[in-house]
């Protein structure tokens, strides 16, 4: 699956690599996987900005996989292009497992299920990252998901303006889940990741957890957020960070994505 048309457009690869090295991992390989109009490549100058792309890919250490776009014309006459990397992709994956032991998966495809539990099966770990319509049960295949509307920077906040503060200062704007809800008491707490490391230690409360808490009030939430559905990771929330006399509050909250 396409994972620029599944939310992730403008999303910044430098943050990629530093989002994988956060806990001192060594990267082995970084591949990415770009269809290209290698007719248009030399005829349209406007095409130069893929080109560019995959230039940029290359200059950060990805190994970037080409693959041509063939053009087929069905029976109404509509000429339309494919050029489906999925196989590149998990032959990748598989022949290079044996010399890792964590993979980072960034697609929603659930093609990719039975890939991952052979690679799960060899001894290594897969993490996935993804946004939009991804497969349930990849999901349940992987050891971790991770919305990428989620890590800090690697998609822009909305509306992005020059001079805000960065992610996770007050007056930024950042995403994030609930993760605890009182009905009974109109507010609740959201938690995003601050910074990268340790993703598995979730409470917010420990020196070594990546996470805050932000508290918020039932009637700032958007009206396509129902309460009685919280907490739920499912509703990805976009909000501008606030201090307030015991810690951090939301405000001006907003629904990203719901899953």
């Amino acid at each position: 699956m396409n994972i620029m048309r599944n939310g992730g457009y403008g999303m910044r690869y430098e943050v990629i690599r530093r989002f994988v090295q956060a806990n001192g991992d060594e990267v082995i390989r970084l591949n990415a996987y770009v269809a290209i109009d290698e007719e248009r490549a030399v005829s349209d100058p406007a095409y130069k900005n893929t080109l560019n792309f995959i230039l940029t890919l290359r200059d950060l250490g990805f190994k970037v996989v080409e693959k041509p776009i063939r053009w087929y014309t069905d029976e109404s006459g509509r000429t339309y292009g494919k050029a489906n990397l999925d196989m590149e992709m998990a032959l990748d994956i598989i022949s290079q497992s044996d010399r890792l032991d964590l993979i980072y998966l960034f697609t929603g495809d659930g093609d990719f299920s039975s890939v991952v539990t052979m690679v799960q099966n060899k001894g290594c770990r897969v993490e996935l990252v993804a946004f939009a319509n991804v497969s349930h049960r990849l999901r349940r295949e992987v050891d971790l998901f991770i919305s990428g509307y989620l890590v800090p920077g690697l998609l822009p906040t909305a509306p992005p303006h020059v001079g805000a503060p960065p992610w996770g200062e007050p007056g930024s704007r950042v995403r994030g889940v609930c993760t605890k809800y009182f009905l009974d008491r109109s507010y609740g707490f959201f938690r995003f990741i601050r910074d990268f490391g340790k993703l598995w230690v979730t409470d917010t409360r420990l020196e070594e957890s990546p996470y805050t808490s932000v508290f918020f009030l039932e009637k700032d939430l958007p009206p396509d957020v129902p309460p009685e559905n919280l907490p739920s990771r499912d509703y990805i929330l976009e909000f501008t960070l606030n201090e307030g006399e015991k810690g951090l509050v939301a405000s001006d909250i907003t629904l990203v994505y719901r899953y």
